[in-house]
């Protein structure tokens, strides 16, 4: 396209008109014979701004459908979405002519012929997506075609009906040219995709006027829409003026009726439905009952107030009154009138229909909270209006009054809260002359709606947690019966929620441990409970979430319910490495364990012992110093502690938690370490490591020598491994015999990011060194892995992860965070 732009001279402004007519299609040049301009209009561009913008689609686009099409086929659904998609440009111009007026007709049908490389180019990508996953598959086609509908209902220019039909061209060619692949079928698609579908379609049936506002020449059949952004041509003064030399006179009613409908204020106004709806649809994303029926209610009332529009709102013409019909429309046309109707009885048919999916509930606590809230907001915009339209009196005009009474304020309060695209048939009582009276006149409806549309976002974003007290209670008897894995035990602290599954009997068989964070239900390790019911488990967890509107994601579950996953459809990334030392045959002997030898035996000769003991029972002396050297450790670093999986003094607690401290014979403790139970069949079989301290200018080897007596120990007791836990964000690669997952396709750039903050965390964190550092042990190496079930959800998992492990981090300790890793940063440069 470039290389045609540059020779024939086009790049800039188009064909020139002797260009123009031999390679752009339209009425005008198939009418004298030129029908090869039906594939020619698709390779020349209307200026710089089109050429730049299908070069980007045409490389955004071009390599994936190559790929999934194969170069002969996206030629044939290129050059088959061209030639459809000026046929239905032609097919648009005629139905246009047959169903409008001739105005109307004359605005579509002016342009005689045009270039555009964009339907092909969005044709071929429909077409590609016939061999995309099934998410892709759906969220491609919805976002496209909702576009294009939107841009045909609210601009209506040929172009937007060329790319439209060309699409949907391209939808039947990838379907066709594809038979031979595996489809999952259109229909059914699972419960949040449906949500999500859905919710799409209300925003861009809203974000319609908006975007069509500026656009200039918007003729499509919901354009009339837009006009209520348009700008006011008359101010208050000027109208106060055109009413008194003529009251009742056409001229002041149209200067009444500009006023009210256009300007900053009206705007705004017309722009809080708008933002309304914004929200509902967020909220019917998310499977919220209140934003399915608060949706429904929304467009009743529009459906019912068009109808009345429709039935009522005609004006006598002997007074040159034009009725608006959602504004300002050029032409009262029938088409334009029914259009909307139809659009609005469409969504609110879909939304009767799949109301089934949208279950979550809230709390009857925030339902309450919400109603009275509205309440209050309505009720105080009411007194507000009041209160200051008496102070302002003498800037309001009064039909019939000399000053307006509290009761004509009061009357006149609900008209303020109306949208202005339904004040068209409706005569005011009062008028604001003055700018205060016109500031409380048409901004105390923006205030109002604003407070009730935060109020509503608040209620649909309040979770409902029914939490059975006992809850805990029943996850630890499956901690213990049959068990869990090494990670399991971490899922009894604080910050989780527990689910437990219903449809494998008997109820309660397995357990998921999860908090919610912005929308991603992240768990704590994978399923408690039987090891062959963890893929099961966690599938039923995830449609639970499905139900509730949130996305799962399985966070340190090891190798096993990772493959359960990805053969369920999953991706997965592997995220930390579990190093495991088997004990049966444990024996620290041989030069790889030299330093470990070192540490036990200094430990004698300095008269340091290690102690088995638990939170509750170790005398207060010795808690004391645990407590101390915990927080000397956090003060050191100046940073957050971090939380999640990676436990504090709180987890310490826990009386079923192991204590190990290195203490010497003048009772002081120079380190201490934590060791979280692992049963099986109601049998503890290992121990798993978390909380590790040392003191500072203490015994050296503390930490070595605390794991060295902690599996010499579990050893003794007849326990069969030792998990040293994972670090986060570090993995030896399969360094250790271990193995690491390969990321593909959309989970590389993220492995990538996690890599690159792993490597920037290092040096105030040190989880890379500290896998090292456990790799004196000669453990085995196991890989953990996040698994999750669509990529788009990518950056919210990410974000979701990030504040779980750091909770409470403010401005003021993130940029500590940043300073510290600069300081160091540049400290390690200089070295």
């Amino acid at each position: 396209m470039w290389v045609l732009a540059a020779v024939t001279g086009t790049a800039a402004h188009g064909p020139d008109p002797g260009v123009g007519e031999r390679v752009s299609a339209g009425w005008a040049t198939l009418g004298h014979g030129y029908v090869w301009t039906v594939v020619t209009s698709g390779v020349f561009v209307s200026g710089i701004a089109n050429l730049i913008t299908a070069s980007l689609l045409l490389l955004a686009v071009g390599p994936v459908a190559e790929r999934l099409l194969g170069g002969t086929r996206m030629l044939a659904a290129a050059l088959a979405a061209q030639i459809a998609g000026v046929v239905g440009g032609i097919g648009y111009g005629l139905l246009v002519g047959f169903l409008s007026e001739r105005s109307w007709r004359a605005s579509v049908t002016h342009v005689h012929s045009w270039v555009d490389p964009l339907p092909w180019i969005l044709g071929v990508l429909l077409a590609s997506t016939a061999r995309m996953s099934v998410l892709w598959r759906r969220r491609i086609r919805a976002v496209v075609l909702a576009v294009l509908v939107t841009l045909v209902l609210f601009a209506g220019h040929p172009q937007d009906a060329i790319r439209l039909s060309a699409a949907l061209a391209g939808l039947v060619m990838g379907t066709a040219l594809t038979r031979d692949s595996h489809h999952t079928p259109l229909l059914g698609g699972s419960i949040r995709e449906t949500r999500t579908l859905l919710a799409l379609v209300v925003a861009a049936t809203v974000l319609g006027p908006v975007l069509v506002s500026l656009t200039s020449g918007a003729v499509g059949p919901l354009a009339p829409l837009s006009q209520l952004v348009r700008e006011v041509p008359y101010t208050p003064a000027q109208t106060a003026e055109l009413c008194a030399m003529d009251p009742g006179g056409t001229e002041c009613w149209d200067a009444t009726q500009l006023l009210r409908l256009t300007g900053v204020g009206p705007l705004a106004l017309t722009l809080m439905p708008t933002l309304l709806v914004l929200v509902l649809a967020d909220g019917l994303r998310r499977g919220r009952r209140a934003a399915l029926w608060w949706t429904i209610a929304a467009y009743s009332a529009q459906l019912a107030a068009s109808a009345a529009l429709l039935l009522w709102g005609p004006i006598e013409a002997g007074r040159g009154r034009r009725q608006l019909i959602f504004g300002a429309a050029p032409h009262a046309l029938t088409l334009w009138v029914v259009s909307p109707l139809v659009v609005v009885a469409g969504i609110l048919l879909a939304l009767l229909v799949t109301g089934r999916f949208f279950r979550v509930r809230a709390s009857a606590r925030a339902v309450r909270r919400a109603t009275l809230s509205i309440a209050a907001v309505v009720f105080g915009g009411l007194v507000v209006f009041v209160v200051l339209g008496v102070i302002v009196t003498e800037g309001v005009a009064a039909s019939g009054l000399s000053d307006p009474s509290i009761v004509e304020l009061v009357r006149d309060y609900p008209v303020r809260l109306i949208p202005p695209a339904y004040l068209g048939v409706i005569d005011p009582d009062l008028l604001p002359v003055s700018d205060a009276a016109t500031i409380l006149f048409e901004w105390i409806g923006v205030v109002v709606w604003g407070g009730v549309i935060v109020v509503l976002w608040r209620l649909l974003r309040a979770r409902r947690t029914d939490e059975d007290p006992a809850s805990e209670d029943r996850l630890r008897e499956l901690l213990h019966q049959p068990g869990g894995s090494s990670m399991s035990w971490m899922t009894t602290w604080s910050g989780n929620e527990y689910w437990f599954t219903r449809r494998h009997p008997p109820e309660g068989l397995s357990a998921v441990a999860f908090r919610v964070v912005g929308g991603v239900a992240l768990t704590t390790a994978g399923p408690v409970g039987p090891a062959d019911q963890a893929g099961p488990a966690a599938l039923e967890f995830a449609e639970h979430c499905a139900l509730q509107g949130l996305t799962p994601c399985f966070y340190s579950v090891d190798a096993g319910l990772e493959t359960a996953l990805r053969a369920a459809g999953w991706s997965s990334l592997q995220v930390a490495e579990e190093t495991v030392i088997p004990l049966p045959d444990l024996a620290f002997t041989g030069k790889k364990f030299q330093d470990v030898r070192t540490a036990l035996n200094r430990a004698r000769k300095e008269q340091v012992t290690a102690e088995w003991t638990s939170f509750d029972r170790v005398p207060l002396a010795l808690r004391q110093q645990i407590i101390a050297i915990s927080e000397e450790w956090v003060a050191d670093k100046g940073l957050p502690e971090m939380g999640f999986t990676l436990g504090g003094i709180e987890e310490l607690r826990d009386p079923e938690v192991r204590l190990l401290l290195a203490v010497d014979n003048h009772d002081v403790v120079h380190g201490v370490t934590s060791w979280l139970p692992v049963y099986r069949r109601g049998v503890l079989v290992g121990l798993t490591l978390d909380f590790m301290r040392r003191r500072n200018g203490g015994f050296r080897p503390t930490t070595e020598f605390l794991i060295a007596s902690a599996a010499i120990a579990a050893k003794d007791e007849g326990l069969e491994f030792l998990s040293l836990s994972g670090a986060p964000l570090a993995h030896g690669g399969g360094a250790g015999g271990g193995a690491k997952s390969t990321p593909a396709g959309d989970t590389s750039a993220l492995s990538a990011v996690l890599d690159r903050v792993g490597e920037a965390l290092e040096p105030v964190y040190g989880f890379r060194s500290l896998l090292a550092f456990k790799s004196k042990f000669d453990p085995d190496y196991r890989p953990l892995y996040l698994c999750y079930p669509d990529a788009a959800a990518l950056p919210a998992i990410g974000v979701a992860v990030g504040r779980s492990y750091l909770p409470k981090v403010g401005l003021s300790q993130g940029a500590r965070l940043v300073a510290t890793l600069r300081r160091v940063r540049s400290h390690t440069d200089e070295t």
